[in-house]
């Protein structure tokens, strides 16, 4: 038998005994799953995976919402003729991607249409960017026709 460390007192009786038993059992309990916790890599790459799947969701928000504020920024900039073209623009852009969409049901296969309508989620989702980068062609556009003429 091992003589025990000198910070521990020894135990004066079996029942002591069995009660420092019971306790290093439990400590060693404990440090097993904490070090079972810490070898589960599958776990582990999850946890961080939702950390940053939360972090990077976080940060979009924001850079929607700045997104918003330079998009109306940009708006407000926008002479009137450049606004109802981009306007105009984006209505045609819809009326188009309807049809598009419905002839697409018709006779596209079943991978093709899921594709299609993850691009429209996302078109929808980013309707503002749309709108400012529909009135940044229409002002170049703008410029250029004044330049040649």
């Amino acid at each position: 038998m091992t003589q025990p460390p000198h910070d521990e007192p020894t135990a004066q009786s079996p029942e002591e005994l069995c009660e420092q038993v019971e306790q290093t059992r439990h400590e060693l309990g404990e440090m097993v799953e904490a070090l079972a916790a810490k070898t589960d890599v599958k776990t582990r790459a999850k946890e961080k995976a939702a950390d940053v799947k939360q972090r990077v969701g976080a940060k979009a928000g924001e850079l929607k919402a700045k997104a918003a504020v330079a998009t109306s920024q940009a708006q407000e900039k926008l002479p009137d003729p450049v606004k109802d073209k981009a306007i105009q623009a984006a209505e045609q852009a819809r009326t188009k991607a309807a049809r598009a969409g419905h002839l697409l049901q018709d006779k596209a296969p079943e991978p093709l249409r899921h594709k299609a309508a993850q691009a429209a989620r996302l078109a929808r989702d980013n309707r503002t960017a749309l709108l400012v980068a529909n009135g940044v062609v229409a002002v170049l556009w703008l410029v250029g026709r004044r330049r040649k003429g």
